[in-house]
């Protein structure tokens, strides 16, 4: 249903918008789309073109992984689970941290990521989906143009969703928007701080320069791959466990790479559910630290789906893509 405004006058309000297009808002988009997407991909260029100059080690490897892990559970705890779905309630500290993680990502700020993502679920592979695979055409070329579409492209210029309208409960959060409106400066402080600790190990400007390629743009470079990659290939290939109305699939072979994203159907399926696996022998790492919050009363009313529910979702078989219905 589309939110309406009230009218003084008592004449019928005028629907909500829930895009907004315009020349500043598409400015933003290309000067985010080169400093993110393209830029961590120079980056990644130059960090082992600088290999001549200083070898990737153990602190190369350490920040490499340590900065993917934290901003990676930015993204999927915080981003996602909590922020976009409400799968469960954390401390306002813990929260706060998870936006700040999720920020230094580079993958937008908070109240916009949560926004696109929200009208990615109440769009899936239809119309008005900002990153489906499904709607270039058939054949090999429609193929190859939804991929790329998906995985990349659609970053340069798209319609904004209107976050009056799709991240209400965001905006009303002082706090959550103080964190977004910071986010360049978030996203500076994941570059700095593996320059610093690189600086301070090798004591000299090489290991600065090497922990800012290695820990910060190469580390950027390859998060945001494996996160498109949910968008654009678990939208056309990989398994399907529970009935959804979209084309979304299951990794699980990428399960642990992915903090437990590529459990996609899973996840459309059940988007309330904090547990993307939904079984413990499924690996989440994302779920897992969301248990360690709640062990830890950091972390409460997890909303996992019922077994009588997840079996009434339940596909009997191997079954097909279900293509685009609504």
């Amino acid at each position: 249903m589309i939110a309406e405004d009230s009218d003084p006058n008592g004449e019928k309000p005028e629907p909500r918008r829930k895009t907004i297009n315009s020349p500043y808002i598409h400015r933003l988009q290309r000067r985010h789309f080169l400093l993110f997407d393209i830029l961590p991909i120079l980056g990644t260029a130059g960090a082992f073109a600088f290999l001549r100059v200083h070898p990737f080690g153990l602190t190369e490897f350490l920040l490499l992984f340590s900065m993917w892990l934290a901003t990676g559970l930015g993204v999927t705890v915080g981003y996602h689970r909590l922020f976009t779905h409400r799968t469960f309630t954390a401390a306002p500290w813990v929260a706060a941290v998870l936006a700040v993680l999720g920020s230094m990502a580079g993958q937008g700020g908070v109240v916009s990521w949560v926004a696109l993502h929200r009208r990615h679920h109440e769009y899936s592979d239809r119309e008005g989906d900002p990153h489906s695979p499904n709607l270039s055409g058939g054949g090999l070329r429609g193929t190859l143009r939804g991929l790329a579409h998906s995985h990349f492209l659609w970053m340069r210029r798209h319609e904004y969703p209107n976050v009056v309208h799709y991240a209400p409960d965001l905006i009303k959060d002082r706090g959550l928007v103080r964190v977004a409106r910071l986010y360049y400066y978030w996203v500076a402080l994941g570059l700095l701080l593996p320059a610093v600790v690189g600086g301070v190990v090798s004591l000299g400007w090489t290991g600065a320069v090497s922990g800012l390629l290695w820990g910060g743009l190469v580390r950027i470079f390859v998060l945001e791959h494996i996160v498109w990659a949910i968008n654009s290939f678990l939208h056309m290939f990989g398994t399907r466990r529970y009935v959804s109305r979209e084309n979304s699939h299951n990794g699980g072979v990428f399960a642990l790479v992915t903090l437990g994203e590529s459990w996609h159907n899973n996840h459309h399926a059940f988007p309330e559910s904090p547990s993307f696996g939904l079984d413990w022998y499924r690996l989440d790492p994302g779920f897992w630290v969301i248990k360690m919050l709640e062990s830890c009363g950091l972390a409460w009313d997890l909303k996992v789906p019922s077994a009588k529910r997840m079996a009434a979702k339940r596909l009997s078989g191997n079954a097909e893509p279900v293509g685009n219905a609504a």
